[in-house]
């Protein structure tokens, strides 16, 4: 019988290979002048996404040049203050297209194209989409700054090829592009799950870390393990590249059973419509408690994610009484580098002595159907398919218009509803209301709130403690290069620095002299700047207004005059 899994494993191997689509490897070049060193790789597990390019470091520092990796034209612009913040996107004539994020500045010719649209919609946020004959591209062409705009953590490229039908990303280094790593994966940790009723893992059905050692031929040597029924493996895992100190993600993961496969996956390519699956496939209660991501080596309920080349019995490994396993978990980079485990197994049906206790409450959630439940004066409905598994929830009314809605540990794939009502608020009162999720630090945060009469409302995946709160304070506007009556003829940028500390920016607007000035928004530093290089005013004296609103409307108007010689 084994015999005849380990035909099926290898014909599942030896199919994956065959349906591998080969891609050009001498098409695209570096879009970076300096030697390729990654901070972030494709596929790296990011919580609630796959990571979907790579990240070239550009030397601590922003103002290198990026370049059009192959030919083709510039099919799409887009400027936001968060995700990819400055982005370019390079349609090929051969069905990728590459992607340019996080950007300092385009080069002048599209600098000028964009800013004359920003001008025109008297937006800094702005998505275009030229025609194809408007900014044709060679290979190698100069076409950006490298930056750190947007929810960038620190200056580098964020660099994509995806599929121009399919708008899938690839992993960029199956199209040549190469990082010096002679390096192994490491593995931090191992953990062994209990996946059934009458399942354990050393006489418990909690998830357990399993010690582990390293051999003198480089291999990895768990502690003995003994289990009986359905049990799983996850570890912690990171990959570093020569040169690089970053810990970035494993590029494949293979588990087996006596020498089956019986799970693989990798990280060539995977569709943004699936990526929220990752609550599957890592350990989340783990992650929202800790920050730390233990990855799955079984597919767990609900999984649904295209990444996985074999999976016989979703690597799950059944352990009988009596019975002896050797399980291997083997981790590898994109050239090759591996390390493994090597996990011994014993069957024994020893006494449980930590269980898990279901608790059930009145709130059972059926994940096929609609749920709709009353608690307190809120309302929470859960569509069909919001979440993974059925569950019994945890819903309670903590007074003050404060709602337990479960624990925040537990995945949800897509919007449920919440709706509080407010009739007990004056009317005058409710424009500063809003829907508040208390986050890990115990700080409310606001929820966009949908206001109709009587009841807010708000769309959300993330479960926890929702208030009713009020924010009654104006946004704070400081200038930071400038006062009031001042010349400023020598100077390039006006700095002003905005910040809200409870419901947050909604909106700012800002004119010289009446018209309306662009003004480039940065939220990681709370600054606003303006450029004088737009030149868009012949007088010597300015007159700078700033009106800055918050998510619930409160406002604030700062005014300032300043003088500079006319051109």
């Amino acid at each position: 019988m084994r015999l005849f899994h380990f035909a099926l494993a290898l014909l599942a191997i030896s199919t994956s290979f065959s349906q591998e689509k080969t891609y050009p490897n001498n098409y695209f070049q570096s879009p970076l002048d300096i030697p390729l060193l990654t901070s972030g790789t494709f596929g790296e597990l990011r919580g609630d996404h796959f990571h979907a390019g790579a990240d070239l470091k550009t030397q601590q520092r922003e103002g290198l040049k990026a370049h059009a990796a192959a030919d083709g034209y510039i099919s799409r612009i887009r400027i936001s203050p968060w995700g990819y913040g400055k982005v370019l996107y390079i349609t090929h004539p051969n069905g990728y297209t590459s992607v340019y994020a996080h950007l300092k500045q385009f080069n002048p010719l599209i600098d000028s194209y964009v800013k004359k649209q920003q001008y025109k919609q008297e937006s800094y946020s702005i998505d275009l989409t030229p025609d194809p004959s408007e900014f044709q591209v060679k290979k190698g062409d100069f076409i950006a700054y490298t930056g750190n705009t947007g929810s960038s953590g620190g200056p580098h490229l964020h660099f994509e090829i995806r599929d121009s039908k399919t708008e899938k990303p690839i992993n960029p280094f199956l199209f040549g592009l190469k990082v010096k790593d002679t390096q192994a994966p490491v593995i931090q940790e191992l953990y062994a799950y209990s996946l059934s009723d009458s399942s354990r893992v050393n006489q418990s059905q909690h998830p357990i870390r399993i010690r582990f050692s390293k051999q003198s031929d480089g291999t990895l040597l768990a502690d003995k393990v003994t289990a009986f029924g359905a049990i799983g493996f996850g570890i912690r895992t990171f990959d570093r590249q020569d040169n690089s100190y970053n810990k970035n993600g494993a590029y494949k993961v293979q588990l087996s059973v006596n020498g089956e496969p019986r799970l693989s996956y990798g990280f060539n390519t995977f569709s943004f419509a699936k990526t929220r699956y990752i609550k599957t496939m890592i350990d989340y209660s783990h992650y929202i408690q800790k920050r730390q991501i233990i990855q799955k080596c079984f597919i767990d309920n609900g999984n649904k994610l295209g990444i996985y080349s074999i999976q016989q019995q979703n690597g799950i490994v059944q352990i009988e009484e009596g019975a002896d396993y050797n399980v291997t978990i083997k981790v590898s980079d994109f050239e090759g580098n591996s390390s493994t485990l090597q996990i011994p197994l014993s069957g024994k049906k020893e006494d449980i002595r930590q269980s898990v206790t279901k608790k059930f409450t009145p709130y059972q959630l059926k994940k096929n159907r609609d749920n709709i439940y009353t608690v307190g004066k809120a309302t929470v409905f859960f569509p069909a398919n919001t979440s993974y598994s059925n569950l019994y929830l945890d819903l309670k009314d903590l007074g003050d218009n404060s709602y337990r809605i479960h624990h925040p540990e537990i995945p949800l794939h897509d919007n449920y509803t919440l709706t509080i009502d407010v009739s007990e608020y004056p009317e005058d009162e409710r424009k500063q209301l809003f829907i508040a999720h208390t986050n890990s630090r115990g700080k409310p945060v606001y929820q966009k709130t949908y206001k109709r009469g009587n009841s807010f409302s708000t769309h959300t995946r993330s479960l926890g403690i929702y208030s009713i709160v009020r924010d009654s304070t104006p946004p704070e506007v400081n200038p930071v290069n400038f006062k009031d009556k001042q010349w400023v003829s020598n100077y390039r940028t006006l700095k002003i620095k905005i910040s809200d500390p409870l419901s947050g920016i909604d909106s700012y607007r800002a004119t010289i002299n009446g018209k309306w000035i662009l003004m480039e928004y940065e939220p990681k530093q709370n600054m606003l700047s303006y450029h004088f290089d737009d030149v868009i005013f012949d007088q010597s004296e300015h007159n700078l207004q700033l009106e800055v609103t918050d998510k619930v409307g409160n406002s604030t108007i700062f005014n300032a005059t300043l003088y500079r010689a006319k051109k």
